[in-house]
């Protein structure tokens, strides 16, 4: 049997300039972040020649065709396996819909574990790749590509999306007091709500494939990523919540589905309570809001906000990885 287990992400400016419709003609850039929350998956030879696969729902297939869910699927038809093998998953978080990269880390951690089945190491940026290929290419879904390498590689680090689709990867260079310092200012909140990230995606990717103005304001997004890495790596920290501020204010103009009235209001009473930027996390419209603000004023915040959890998280700096295998 084997346990693989892939960090979910988080991700602070430039977010949607990974989707297609925009870097193949403007390159894109994020910055993002792997957390202490997990997806896990294990992976084990099964008795008889059937398959089983248990998410939030059971398969027992007879073929790999005959699996719903198409990134198990997909991924079994990728590495060439066809009978006699159980596969199941459980998280930290929500499965779907929480802006924090469940859904890739799924599937970066089932070609781990698929892969290692098999007694093959690949490096996590080939499994990313392989992760986006199935995701986009396979299953048709209407995303990018950060939140695939966004989970398959540990740390803080920089994406750049290229027009020819390869990604760049930059680790950031930062001392454990500057993280420390970095991710005591960080408040992140679970609104309780939960959406389609799908839908808000293709209404943006059709967006930035249509409106040239929409397309300025991504590309103002990504010339954030470069004022954030400053700022991060210069320690000026204080700073780094206006750069939310402005990351959030031009994210939501870019299509009416990111927002809505109930996330404007609780987005300003954040600030109002001492909170220097923000924004939600993934696509929008729901799932957990990230806020930028000493931490003596988080208390506050959270107050302020009595219908959202708050949620404890730390940095992760390894990525995907086989923790057990017998």
């Amino acid at each position: 049997m084997l346990v693989t287990k892939t960090p979910l992400r988080i991700s602070f400016v430039g977010g949607g300039s990974d989707i297609k419709n925009f870097y193949k003609e403007n390159q894109g850039a994020v910055v993002t972040a792997s957390i202490d929350k997990y997806v896990y998956l294990t992976i084990n030879k099964k008795f008889g020649d059937d398959i089983r696969v248990s998410y939030s729902k059971t398969e027992i297939a007879k073929e790999v065709n005959d699996i719903e869910h198409p990134i198990v699927r997909e991924s079994l038809k990728e590495c060439g396996i066809d009978k006699s093998i159980e596969i199941s998953s459980l998280a930290d978080v929500p499965g779907k819909g929480t802006g924090l990269g469940s859904s890739s880390a799924f599937t970066v951690g089932l070609l781990k574990g698929l892969y290692a089945y098999l007694g093959n190491t690949p490096s996590n940026e080939y499994l990313a790749e392989k992760a986006c290929e199935i995701e986009i290419d396979k299953c048709k879904e209407p995303i990018g590509k950060q939140d695939q390498y966004g989970t398959a590689i540990g740390g803080i680090k920089e994406l750049r999306f290229m027009s020819d689709g390869r990604v760049n990867i930059e680790q950031y260079s930062l001392s454990e007091k500057r993280i420390s310092l970095f991710k005591e200012n960080l408040l992140m909140l679970y609104t309780g709500k939960t959406r389609s990230t799908s839908k808000i995606l293709a209404a943006q990717s059709k967006i930035l494939c249509e409106d040239k103005l929409k397309r300025n304001v991504m590309t103002e997004m990504v010339n954030l990523v470069k004022n954030f890495k400053k700022e991060l790596i210069s320690g000026e920290i204080n700073n780094l919540g206006e750069i939310l501020h402005e990351n959030w204010i031009r994210k939501r103009s870019i299509t009416d589905k990111i927002s809505n009235t109930w996330i404007d209001d609780a987005y300003q009473t954040a600030l109002n309570n001492g909170a220097s930027g923000g924004k939600i996390l993934g696509a929008g419209n729901g799932g957990f809001f990230l806020f930028f603000a000493h931490p003596s004023k988080h208390k506050n915040i959270v107050e302020h906000l009595p219908k959202m959890n708050k949620f404890d998280f730390s940095f992760d700096k390894i990525g995907s990885q086989v923790v057990y295998s017998d």
